[in-house]
């Protein structure tokens, strides 16, 4: 889970600001993600692939310690970023390089320790085999969210080493420099959002912030507004029924898309990447309507 801002003891009784931007916090990001997926494995008909998919989350935390320091955008590039209302950290400019290259080869190695069943581990050797220019063109594919389907499940691992790449890069940002840059993209790595939060923080209440799919930045935006498109006409909400309210689907009539609504006021425990994959059933109920599914998640690919 992302680093909750805390209050300047200074400013005790002035009118509280919610943060445009809460950058990720490594160390904990994918510890809290895991422990999340298998409180909902534990009462979930998915048991076997969410327990699967923690397994993963593990292994991405696993190597953050063994791996090199990643290179940051010099001062001149993030300038440029700066005064064109672009995110500091080029997504479509990604290259295989030797960070990269062992993040990939760290994840996968650490991915062989986790259980799973023959299809997954068939995957995950073959894309271990994959020599320099295939790994560099899965980069690509994942992140422009352009998978073959006969290949997903060899993405899925390329996915999982990129959310710690970018989760390491958007950690080591200046929070307060960030900008917004436009309707429902990152503005750190320009990634869309897997959800949005409703969130009670000292500092922010009852405010919502979008989740990154990618490098898990979280930034405030606007209730009851389109995290697709941006508009603030014809938004509504549907949720299975019988369910907690703590998780709904935010449909959009303008675009017709819907990104799920989290109330982590509500439960604290609530991790947008997990909870998303664990709420899969709402998707299901939204596949039989009108609305596509506008949110990201690498774990979710074939839903």
């Amino acid at each position: 889970m992302s680093v909750i801002p805390q209050p300047d003891p200074s400013v005790i009784g002035t009118v509280s600001t919610p943060p445009f931007a809460v950058l990720p916090d490594p160390a904990s990001v994918f510890t809290a993600r895991a422990a999340r997926l298998r409180t909902y494995a534990e009462v979930s008909p998915l048991k076997p692939y969410l327990s699967f998919v923690a397994g993963l989350v593990d292994a991405q935390h696993a190597i953050l310690a063994g791996l090199p320091p990643v290179e940051m955008p010099d001062a001149e590039m993030l300038a440029r970023a700066a005064s064109h209302q672009m995110p500091p950290l080029d997504r479509p400019g990604t290259t295989l390089d030797d960070t990269l290259e062992t993040t990939l080869d760290a994840l996968f190695d650490a991915a062989t320790q986790v259980a799973m069943p023959d299809e997954a581990g068939e995957a995950l050797a073959r894309v271990s085999a994959a020599d320099g220019a295939q790994r560099a063109q899965m980069v690509r594919d994942v992140l422009a969210h352009a998978m073959p389907v006969e290949m997903l499940a060899e993405h899925i691992y390329v996915a999982a080493a990129l959310q710690v790449h970018f989760t390491r890069l958007a950690a080591a940002l200046d929070a307060p420099s960030l900008q917004p840059v436009g309707d429902g993209v990152c503005p750190s790595c320009g990634g869309p959002p897997v959800a949005s939060l409703i969130v009670e923080w000292p500092n922010a209440h009852g405010n919502r912030f979008c989740a990154c799919s990618l490098c898990s930045t979280l930034w405030h935006y606007v209730r009851i507004r389109c995290c697709s498109c941006g508009t603030t006409k014809g938004i509504g909400y549907q949720e299975i029924e019988q369910s907690p309210g703590t998780i709904k689907a935010e449909t959009c009539d303008e675009c017709r898309t819907y990104v799920k609504v989290m109330y982590q006021n509500k439960d604290p425990a609530i991790e947008p990447m997990a909870d998303d994959i664990g709420t899969l059933a709402l998707d299901l109920m939204m596949r039989e309507g009108p609305y596509r599914r506008a949110a990201f998640n690498p774990f979710l690919l074939g839903y």
